[in-house]
């Protein structure tokens, strides 16, 4: 007589055990709990894809420093007024190094120092093979 009334006290707790699970489950996959399930992730994915631009930003600014500093662009130029000038293509503003060679150095050549075009000469062409002649065949 326990024993069944143990066997049918285990029956009953694992009746209740598996309709929890089974309602949880059915709680899960309702339609509101779906959606609120993707909109966490979607707000987990946004919040990881600003930390990932912050970083990207940090980055960027280090390097840009880094550059800045090789080169001698740190804020040493001085821009010289502009002056009438009689060409056209001449640059509103010309910097000006105040440390020797870092500016100045990196500013392109001006337009008056460039080589004038010369003419292409057309390259000679060699005459075609006649019809049915191979002159690459690897037996020859």
């Amino acid at each position: 007589m326990v024993r069944r009334i143990f066997w049918m006290a285990v029956g009953a707790g694992a009746t209740v055990w598996a309709m929890n699970k089974a309602n949880e489950a059915v709680h899960r996959l309702t339609p509101d709990s779906l959606s609120g399930t993707a909109a966490r992730g979607a707000l987990h994915l946004g919040d990881a894809a600003k930390r990932f631009a912050g970083d990207v930003r940090a980055g960027m600014a280090e390097r840009e420093e880094q550059l800045r500093a090789e080169l001698g662009l740190d804020g040493t130029a001085v821009v010289e007024p502009r002056r009438h000038r009689a060409l056209r293509g001449e640059p509103e503003y010309r910097a000006i190094s105040a440390a020797p060679g870092s500016p100045a150095a990196a500013l392109p050549p001006s337009s008056s120092a460039r080589p004038t075009p010369r003419a292409i000469e057309p390259t000679p062409r060699r005459p075609l093979s006649p019809r049915g002649s191979t002159p690459n065949r690897k037996d020859q």
